[in-house]
C-alpha cells in the first residue's frame, strides 16, 4: 500500500505536486448530468425491488420521501467534477444525517455507491491538493466517529445482540459479537474508502501523465520543426558559399580578359575582340549561375553563430563522382558507376554549380544506401539527354537491398536537400522504393 501511494502521490514541492488538472469540458459535464439521471432511475427501480423482497419492511416513512432522500443523495454528483471537494463534504454530511433519519435506506447499494463516487471524484479532480487532503482527513475522521456511534449509541448493536442470544451457540464466531461487528465494519469501510481514494489517485495520475505526454509530443514537434528549419538554412548557406566561389571564378576570368583586351586593343584588334567575346560569355554564365543558386535562398539564411570555413578548397564536380563511388568500397559498398552521353562531350558542357549539385546528390544517395539499406552493391548512372529542345543531365542510384532492421530513422533532411537542388535547376526528382525491390534516387537537372 505504501509503495502504491508513493507511486501515485508526487513528493511535496515537486512540479507534479503543483500541477492542476484542467477543468472539465462542457461535454464531460453534460455526460455527468445524463449519467446521474440514469443512475437515479436505476437506483429508484432497485429500491422498489428491494422493497419487494422485504428489505424495507421495518421502514415506516412514506415511499415518496424515501425516493426524495435517495435523489438528495445522488443528484449532487452532477457537480462532482466542477466542485469536487465541496461535493465530497456535502455528501458526507448528507450521508450521516440521512442515514440517521432513514437507516434502512443507508444499506441500499446505490446510496453507498453515490457517496464513494463523491470521494473518488474529489481525489481525482481536486485542483488544490492540500485542501483535498485536509477535507479527506475530516471526512475519514467523521465517518469513523459515525461508525462508532452507530454501534454504541443506536439500537443497531442491541438488535444484533438480541438475534445472537436467540440463536444456536454453534453458529457464533471466534470473537464476541461486539468485537466481530467492529472489526467487520472497519474492514468493509477501509476497503471502500481505500478503494475510492486509490482509484481517484490513479485517475489523477493518469490525467497528469496524459498532459505530460501531450506537452512532450508538442515539444518534440517544435524541436523537429526547428531542426528541419536549421537543416534547410545550413544547406542554403552552403549553396551561398558555392555561389561565392562560382561568381568569383567568373569575375576573375572577366578581369583577366578585360586587362588583356585593353593592352592589345590598338595593336591586335582581333585578339581584343576575342577577349571581349570571352568576357561576354563569362558574364552571361555568371548571371545564369547566380540566378540558379539564388533561387533557393531566402531572407532567413543568416544563422547566428555560423562561422566561416577557414580551409577553402575547390568545390567537387563531375570528375569527383567516380572517385566518390570508388571510395564506397572502404565502407563495404560495391558501387558500379557509368557515364552515358547522348552526344559526345555533353557532360563537358555541365556548369560548375550544376556539377556540384550532381556531386552532392550522389553523395547523399550513397550515404543513404550505407546507413539505411542492407544492400552490399549499388549502380550509379550519370546520363545526358534532350527533350523538347531542352537538354538535361540525370543521376540515378539504385540498389536491391531492404530497409535495415533496427536502423536509426533518418531525419529526411538529406532527401529534402536533393529535392531543393533539383528544384533549383528546374528539374524533377524520383525518390522511393522500386517495384521489384530496392531503392531508387533519380534526379534530373535541366542544363542552362
Amino acid at each position: 500500500m505504501l509503495n502504491i501511494l508513493r507511486r501515485l502521490v508526487p513528493p511535496t514541492g515537486s512540479e507534479e505536486s503543483r500541477w492542476e488538472r484542467p477543468s472539465p469540458t462542457q461535454e464531460q459535464l453534460r455526460r455527468d448530468l445524463i449519467g446521474v439521471v440514469v443512475f437515479f432511475l436505476i437506483s429508484a427501480v432497485a429500491l422498489e425491488l428491494s422493497r419487494g423482497v422485504g428489505a424495507m419492511a421495518e421502514e415506516r416513512s412514506p415511499i415518496w420521501l424515501q425516493h426524495c432522500v435517495l435523489a438528495l443523495m445522488i443528484f449532487p454528483l452532477v457537480l462532482r467534477r466542477r466542485f469536487p471537494v465541496a461535493v465530497m463534504l456535502v455528501m458526507s454530511a448528507l450521508f450521516i444525517v440521512l442515514s440517521l433519519w432513514i437507516p434502512a435506506l443507508s444499506i441500499q447499494l446505490s446510496y453507498q455507491v453515490a457517496y464513494f463516487a463523491s470521494l473518488y471524484s474529489a481525489v481525482a479532480w481536486a485542483k488544490d491538493r492540500r485542501v483535498l487532503w485536509l477535507g479527506t482527513t475530516v471526512v475519514v475522521v467523521a465517518m469513523t466517529l459515525w461508525l462508532i456511534l452507530s454501534l454504541t449509541v443506536s439500537n443497531t448493536f442491541d438488535g444484533m445482540l438480541e438475534r445472537v442470544s436467540e440463536g444456536d451457540e454453534t453458529w457464533r464466531g471466534i470473537l464476541d459479537p461486539l468485537t466481530s461487528a467492529a472489526v467487520y465494519n472497519f474492514m468493509v469501510n477501509f476497503a471502500y474508502f481505500g478503494g475510492a481514494i486509490l482509484a481517484g489517485l490513479s485517475s489523477w495520475r493518469n490525467a497528469l501523465q496524459r498532459t505530460q505526454l501531450a506537452q512532450q509530443a508538442e515539444q518534440i514537434a517544435q524541436q523537429s520543426a526547428e531542426l528541419a528549419r536549421r537543416a534547410v538554412i545550413e544547406e542554403r548557406l552552403r549553396i551561398a558559399r558555392e555561389l561565392h566561389d562560382v561568381v568569383a571564378h567568373h569575375v576573375s576570368v572577366i578581369g583577366v580578359q578585360a586587362g588583356a583586351a585593353r593592352r592589345v586593343m590598338d595593336r591586335k584588334p582581333d585578339v581584343a575582340a576575342e577577349s571581349l567575346r570571352t568576357i561576354e560569355q563569362a558574364s552571361r554564365q555568371a548571371v545564369t549561375d547566380m540566378r540558379n543558386l539564388l533561387g533557393v535562398l531566402r531572407s532567413d539564411t543568416s544563422v547566428e553563430g555560423a562561422d566561416d570555413d577557414g580551409g577553402r578548397h575547390p568545390e567537387p564536380g563531375l570528375p569527383d563522382i567516380s572517385a566518390l563511388a570508388e571510395l564506397q568500397r572502404e565502407f563495404g559498398l560495391d558501387v558500379t558507376f557509368s557515364r552515358i552521353e547522348d552526344v559526345s562531350g555533353a557532360l563537358d558542357d555541365v556548369s560548375a554549380p550544376l556539377a556540384l549539385s550532381l556531386y552532392r546528390t550522389a553523395q547523399e544517395s550513397l550515404t543513404n544506401v550505407r546507413r539505411h539499406s542492407t544492400a552490399s552493391a549499388a549502380v550509379m548512372t550519370l546520363r545526358t539527354g534532350q527533350t523538347a529542345e531542352q537538354r538535361w543531365v540525370e543521376l540515378e542510384t539504385v540498389d536491391n537491398g531492404r530497409p535495415r532492421p533496427r536502423a536509426e530513422p533518418g531525419s529526411g533532411f538529406g532527401l529534402q536537400g536533393i529535392r531543393e537542388r533539383v528544384a533549383l535547376h528546374r528539374g524533377a526528382a524520383e525518390i522511393g522504393p522500386r517495384a521489384d525491390g530496392g531503392w531508387r534516387v533519380r534526379a534530373r537537372f535541366l542544363m542552362s
